[in-house]
């Protein structure tokens, strides 16, 4: 795909993802444009992995619209509770359960967890399409390992960032400079991995 200014669509309707990808993917010199924007819902994700959900993001949104789209499936995995909230992460609470909602049910998960069992990981996988049914599009997965706190801390990211702690920093993802989040993040990892397959 040429990186002259192409318009883009990204499947997803989460301000907080936007606002990062927007950042994340501004080496591309693509115009993105949220789905949201666009007046397109989000499907129904059937995918049994990150990556088949990413594919039915990306497909409906370039279905919806008529543009070429990115779409990333990422969430949090504790092993420890047998890989929730997985791809259950933004609904782990309920259907439209709020950020706030979903760490307060891992909160509660985990409370019996000693501090060897709180390890967790992000992941996340991410695939750019040409067209609905690209035969063949770019995929990039990452992750990030940490471990996850006892209480929310921080202001900053969204999702579970106030209780997840990066392998290395003492800091959670909420506590970060939002710059050296996306210096390290599974989405910034994801992101690069997709830049250099289209470079």
């Amino acid at each position: 795909m040429s990186t002259e200014t192409q318009r883009v669509v990204l499947a997803t309707s989460n301000p907080g993802k936007v606002q990062e990808f927007q950042v994340l993917l501004a080496p591309m010199g693509l115009e993105i444009v949220s789905q949201a924007d666009l007046g397109v819902s989000s499907p129904e994700e059937t995918g049994l992995t990150f990556l088949e959900n990413a594919l039915i993001k990306a497909r409906h949104a370039a279905r919806m619209t008529g543009l070429p789209a990115i779409a990333d499936d990422s969430g949090l995995v504790v092993p420890a509770l047998k890989g929730e909230p997985g791809l259950y992460s933004a609904r782990y609470a309920g259907l439209h359960a709020t950020d706030g909602e979903n760490v307060v049910r891992l909160l509660n998960a985990m409370a019996l967890l000693s501090d060897h069992d709180r390890i967790g990981y992000y992941l996340c996988a991410m695939t750019l399409i040409t067209h609905p049914a690209d035969p063949a599009p770019v995929i990039a997965q990452a992750g990030w390992p940490g471990r996850i706190g006892y209480e929310p801390k921080g202001i900053h990211g969204f999702g579970y960032d106030p209780i997840f702690i990066p392998e290395g920093s003492e800091l959670t993802a909420a506590e970060m400079d939002p710059e050296v989040k996306n210096a390290q993040s599974h989405r910034a990892l994801a992101t690069a991995a997709l830049i250099q397959q289209l470079s």
